[in-house]
């Protein structure tokens, strides 16, 4: 293999002229960084991902959506969310990383991370989960994965990007709290442990100021507390003002600027003033470093096993579909059992078009034109050959035929011991660029499903969606659904091993299904309004606010069924310096091959601000044969346990007694227990206009305060009845008034004794 020399960093910034590291902050067109030839500084290529290499094949000056090379479209990152297995996530991010090495390309635009905030937005098939440990998790896995091939990952979008309703302008007004323990966790992790070469900044306003501009994420937080040491680059088209993003952390602007106009301006407040060139100096090392890391990739390339990469398409679907409802159905003997998976000798109608033009991506930025796309009624017809008929039963964009479809299926429904309907969002239901106006199936699939049970009661429905749909109209009809969210080039395979029992069910809910739409946490704050959208429910989205509530829920986070059954025995728990280390015993008590994720659930204690009353803490995949048991260990640390204070600027872990449970699901918790947990933090200062209330609850300065009021005598200080009436009040204020055993100044000196 031909080995190339590293660029000299530090020698080629020295060798630059102001005009020719300003060139470098932006892009020569739609794909590729600038070249500076004279000085030997290639140009590379950048291309859209998450689930699949989009390269454009010719022209590169446009988006091409439709223009780009045969890439494996794995499953988006709706259904990989929803395998909560890791390891599987890396080794389909091996799989991009070598396929984009093997394009010459030197980053990969992905993977997307941020929090599904509500069912609503129209990008959520590309993002993880509405939890952000899982989305940390998984998106760190996928980081490791891609750039284990020698090719970048950009990790998006930093941050509070939940919507595409105005996103190109809306400032997303949302505490610190929520921000640090919601929206930004996610990406702390992935940076943390994974080490992305790029991270793409958003579109959107963050409090006011345009994330691309903003200072406090950019460099504060990213770089100064995280450690971030790569690219931060623009989503395209999202710089507002290219010096005040270039000022506050913004190195790369994509795509090309029109007449290189920012470079202009780059170089004119350098030279007025109002720029420090050293500012630009590191942007530009940044990138020449970004440079530097990819060449290998991009000039030796790479090669990829096709055929191998479906397999492993094939695999990672079948993992992330969930089955939410499998109940026991009669058979023809009298017998009951669940209806999946399918009886090998039952004749099955497979009805609806996504069957056989299946829905397998979002659109947008992120459509993959596949080595192959595989069918699900073709694969259910090689398995079950003759016993398998097809009914469209509905049209996915002229519904004039919808009546005539409907009569059609409903008859081979009616022939059939099995009706199998797929069902699902079309394209133009949900995409980048607008959010969904409702989260219900489309009219005419309904009418069909209704239509289908008056005939046939033994019914699965299958599902193809990008996100969350209403599935409380309608689950009474299905004694089966299997939720395939969007699956990839392979899904019609996966589908078929699932019915048929080949594979068994494994993926887990990485998002709440709720009855309504109204039932969702953020309901009454998206998508806001006149340019702003208010983050009103705060730490409450998704599960924490329905389990908050104790709202009913059609499917609550974390719920997936199996072929097979586990229990859980022999929690242990143990508490030291580092925090929590939890076990737990696994034991498969059913009779087929199967895999549980294994989810610890942390509520706090009575606390000084609201908390969740159960959070995701820890998850694990385990692969169990029948009667297989084993012994799950996982590790909570001091910050899994703590919440950010929005006063003291820091994490926070509370004493007290945590109720730690190991179960399925946020709402099937099988083993808990009690352990308490002392605070590890110094006692934080009192402020000048703490209440009575929290002098008396500060450690120190509640036995300072007593220690005062002791000696003084009996007042309304003393009196915990008075408590109630002036708790609130600030002590300072207190004690001014008439009669009042301590005075102003006490207060102060108490205070600072207290430090």
């Amino acid at each position: 293999m031909t080995t190339f020399a590293n660029l000299d960093v530090p020698a080629l910034l020295a060798e630059l002229t102001l005009e020719e590291k300003a060139s470098l902050c932006s892009g020569a067109d739609f794909w590729h960084t600038k070249a500076v030839e004279r000085a030997g500084v290639p140009a590379v290529m950048v291309t859209d991902g998450p689930h699949g290499l989009r390269k454009q094949s010719t022209s590169a000056d446009q988006v091409g959506l439709a223009d780009s090379v045969p890439a494996t479209c794995f499953p988006p990152a709706v259904a990989l969310g929803s395998s909560f297995d890791a390891g599987l996530v890396e080794r389909v991010g091996q799989a991009l990383g070598a396929e984009t090495r093997t394009e010459n390309v030197a980053v990969l635009l992905g993977p997307g991370i941020n929090i599904k905030r509500s069912p609503l937005c129209g990008r959520n098939f590309e993002y993880l989960s509405e939890d952000p440990l899982v989305s940390g998790v998984l998106g760190a896995a996928l980081v490791r994965g891609i750039q284990s091939a020698g090719v970048g990952a950009c990790v998006k979008h930093f941050a509070a990007n939940n919507q595409e309703t105005d996103r190109a302008r809306v400032s997303a007004e949302v505490d610190e709290r929520t921000l640090r323990e919601i929206y930004l966790a996610a990406f702390e992790r992935v940076v943390s442990e994974a080490k992305p070469w790029m991270v793409m900044c958003s579109y959107n306003k963050v409090n006011g100021t345009y994330a691309s501009q903003h200072p406090w994420l950019l460099t504060d937080v990213l770089r100064t507390e995280w450690g971030f040491d790569g690219v931060v680059v623009s989503d395209w088209g999202a710089v507002n003002d290219r010096v005040a993003a270039l000022r506050a952390g913004l190195d790369l602007q994509m795509p090309a600027a029109g007449g290189h106009v920012t470079d202009a301006e780059i170089v004119a407040a350098v030279r007025a003033g109002e720029l420090d060139e050293a500012v630009l100096d590191r942007a530009v090392e940044r990138i020449l470093t970004l440079l530097d890391r990819s060449l290998p990739a991009v000039r030796e390339g790479g090669t990829f096993d096709a055929a191998a990469h479906h397999a492993l398409a094939r695999e990672a679907a079948a993992d992330c579909a969930v089955l939410l409802k499998n109940d026991a159905v009669a058979s023809a003997d009298g017998s009951r059992a669940p209806l999946l998976p399918l009886d090998p000798a039952a004749t099955v109608a497979v009805i609806g078009e996504f069957a056989r033009t299946p829905r397998y991506q979002g659109a947008g930025s992120s459509q993959v034109n596949p080595t192959r796309l595989d069918d699900a009624w073709t694969a259910v017809r090689e398995v079950a050959g003759d016993r398998a008929v097809f009914a469209a039963g509905f049209g996915l964009d002229d519904s004039a035929n919808d009546e005539a479809l409907r009569a059609e299926a409903v008859e081979a429904a009616r022939a059939a011991d099995v009706a199998v309907l797929f069902l699902g969002l079309p394209a133009s239901d949900e995409s980048e660029g607008f959010d969904r106006r409702h989260i219900r199936l489309p009219s005419a699939q309904i009418a069909l499903l209704a239509a289908v049970a008056e005939v046939n009661p033994r019914m699965v429905v299958v599902l193809a969606n990008g996100s969350t749909v209403q599935v409380s109209d309608w689950a009474h009809h299905a004694p089966a659904i299997l939720e395939g969210w969007l699956l990839g080039q392979a899904g019609g395979g996966a589908i078929a091993d699932l019915l048929a029992g080949r594979a068994n069910p494994s993926g887990r809910l990485a998002e709440t299904i709720p009855l309504r739409l109204a039932d969702n946490p953020s309901h009454l704050n998206f998508p806001g309004e006149l340019g702003v959208v208010r983050y009103g429910e705060g730490v409450f989205v998704g599960y924490r606010g329905y389990d908050a509530r104790e709202q009913e829920v059609s499917y609550p986070f974390g719920h997936g069924l199996s072929y097979t059954s586990f229990g859980y025995t022999d929690l242990d728990i143990t508490v030291d310096e580092q925090g929590v280390t939890v076990a737990a015993t696994v034991t498969n008590t059913g009779s087929r091959d199967g895999k549980e994720v294994v989810q610890v659930y942390v509520s706090p204690p009575g606390s000084a601000v609201a908390r969740p009353v159960r959070e995701l803490k820890a998850f694990a995949k385990v692969a169990l044969a029948p009667g297989e048991s084993r012994r799950v260990d996982l590790t909570l640390t001091t910050r899994d346990l703590s919440y950010f204070h929005p006063v003291q600027g820091r994490w926070v872990l509370e004493g007290g007694e945590y109720d730690v449970a190991v179960g399925a699901s946020s709402r099937d918790l099988r083993l808990s227990a009690t352990v308490t947990v002392g605070s590890s933090e110094p006692a934080p200062p009192l402020a000048e206009d703490a209440s009575l209330v929290e002098w008396l609850a500060h450690p120190v300065g509640s036995r300072l305060l007593q220690e005062r009021l002791s000696v003084a005598g009996p007042s309304l200080l003393t009196d915990p009845e008075m408590h109630h009436v002036v708790g609130n009040f600030p002590l300072a204020r207190l004690a001014a008034f008439p009669g009042m055993p301590i005075t102003p100044a006490d207060v102060e000196d108490l205070r600072r004794a207290a430090r």
